[in-house]
C-alpha cells in the first residue's frame, strides 16, 4: 500500500507540523502524582519527533486520553503523559485530550480545522486510532500537505505482508473477551492460516458450538452458527481444559479462591478465566513447527496471577521458537512486555483493534485519508 511518506512534505526548516499520536497509554497514581505506567507509544514516536526537528520543523503533537465523552475531566487530562514526554524529548509540545471536545469523534470539520489552524503540515503516527473515523485523522489530510510516520508506514507494510505472504506453517492465536469483536478476522485467519489457535473468553462460544457445557463464562449466542462455520475449516485449535472459579469470585485484581481444572465441560455455577495445561502443551506443539506467528488477545484474565499461565505461556513460546513472531497490539502487547520478552518478537504492533481492522479488510479510514481518498 502506498503511503505518503514524511519524504514527500518537502522543506520543513521553519515550518510547524502537527503529529497525530496514540499516547493513549496507562498511568496509576505514585506518591501521590499519575505517572505513565507503559511509555511503549510514546517511546516509538521519539525517532519521528527527532527527524522532524533535525528537518527543522517545529513539532506539535495531539492525541485522544481514555474517554471522556466529549467534555473535560481531570481524570482524563494529559499532564501526566505531558511530562513523561518531556523527561523524553525536548521542545514536543503536547496538546490537551483530543476528546475532550466532541467534535473529535463526531469528525466534525469545525473542529478539525480548528484544530490544524497555523500548522503547515501534518503527520499521521497514530496506527492505533487510523480506523477510526475522527476529526483529527480525517481532515488534516484534506487542507495541509500530509505524510504517514514511520511507525504507520511500518505497521501497515508489516501485518498486510504477514497476510500476504507469510513463511508457512502459518499460525494465528487469536484470544481476548468477546467473540464477537474478532470473528470477522478469524474468519479471515481460518480462510489463510495453517492453525488457529483459539483462546480466552471468546473460546467458549466455540466450545458451545460443539456442545460442550460451558457453565456461566462468556458467550456470545448469536455468534455461534458463524462459530460453527469457522470450526468447518478444520484449521482452528481449541482450548480443552480451563481453570475455572465459582461465579461471582473476584478476580482481576486478584482473589483468594483455589481455581479449579475442567476437561471439555465447565460447571453450572462456574466460569472457565484460563486455559489449562492440556491446551498448553497442546498450543506449543502447534507453535513449534510455525514459520510465522501472528497473535492477538490473551488466553485468560492474565492481569490475575491464578489466570496468567495460558498467556504467560505463548509469551514465552513465542520467545524461543525460530518463527517470525508478530504481536498484534493491545493486551497481546502487554503480555509480551509484563512477562519480559518483548525484546525477543519480531514485530510489536501499538494498535489492536486497528491491527484486526487491517488484516480483516485491508484498508483502514486513516490511510484512505492520506491517500486523499477519504
Amino acid at each position: 500500500m502506498l503511503l505518503p511518506s514524511i519524504d514527500s512534505l518537502g522543506d520543513l526548516n521553519g515550518k510547524s507540523v502537527l503529529v497525530r499520536v496514540d499516547f493513549n497509554c496507562p498511568v496509576e497514581s505514585v506518591a501521590g502524582e499519575l505517572r505513565v505506567t507503559d511509555d511503549f507509544r510514546i517511546r516509538a514516536a521519539i525517532p519521528l519527533f527527532e527527524e522532524l526537528k533535525a528537518r527543522g520543523a517545529s513539532v506539535t503533537a495531539c492525541t485522544h486520553f481514555g474517554r471522556p465523552k466529549g467534555r473535560p475531566d481531570s481524570q482524563f487530562d494529559v499532564a501526566p503523559i505531558r511530562r513523561h514526554l518531556d523527561s523524553l524529548v525536548e521542545n514536543v509540545r503536547l496538546l490537551e485530550n483530543l476528546r475532550f471536545h466532541p467534535g473529535e469523534e463526531s469528525n466534525d470539520p469545525e473542529f478539525g480545522a480548528d484544530l490544524i489552524r497555523g500548522f503547515d503540515a501534518y503527520v499521521n503516527e497514530a496506527f492505533g486510532a487510523s480506523h477510526r473515523e475522527h476529526a483529527s485523522i480525517m481532515f488534516p489530510p484534506t487542507v495541509v500537505p500530509s505524510a504517514a510516520g514511520p511507525n504507520l508506514q511500518r505497521e501497515v507494510e508489516t501485518l498486510l505482508a504477514t497476510l500476504s505472504h507469510p513463511q508457512r506453517p502459518f499460525v494465528a492465536v487469536v484470544g481476548g473477551a468477546k467473540v464477537a469483536d474478532k470473528l470477522g478476522i478469524t474468519k479471515v485467519l481460518a480462510d489463510r492460516a495453517d492453525s488457529v489457535i483459539i483462546g480466552g473468553g471468546m473460546a467458549f462460544t466455540f466450545w458451545k458450538a460443539l456442545g460442550w457445557p460451558i457453565g456461566d463464562s462468556l458467550v456470545d449466542d448469536a455468534r455461534v452458527s458463524e462459530v460453527r462455520e469457522i470450526l468447518a475449516s478444520g484449521h482452528v485449535v481449541l482450548p480443552t481444559d480451563v481453570w475455572c472459579l465459582p461465579t461471582g469470585s473476584p478476580f482481576g485484581s486478584g482473589g483468594d479462591t483455589e481455581p479449579v481444572l475442567r476437561s471439555r465441560s465447565v460447571g453450572v455455577g462456574e466460569m472457565g478465566l484460563d486455559v489449562g495445561p492440556e491446551s498448553i502443551e497442546a498450543f506449543r506443539r502447534v507453535l513449534e513447527s510455525a514459520g510465522t506467528v501472528l497473535w492477538n488477545g490473551p488466553m485468560g484474565v492474565f492481569e490475575d496471577r491464578r489466570f496468567e499461565h495460558g498467556t504467560r505461556s505463548i509469551a514465552e513460546t513465542l520467545a524461543e521458537i525460530g518463527a517470525t513472531t508478530i504481536v498484534g497490539g493491545g493486551d497481546s502487547a502487554a503480555a509480551v512486555e509484563k512477562f519480559g520478552v518483548a525484546s525477543s518478537m519480531n514485530f510489536i504492533s501499538t494498535g489492536g483493534g486497528a491491527s484486526l481492522e487491517l488484516l480483516e479488510y485491508g484498508d483502514l479510514p486513516g490511510l484512505r485519508a492520506l491517500r486523499g481518498e477519504s
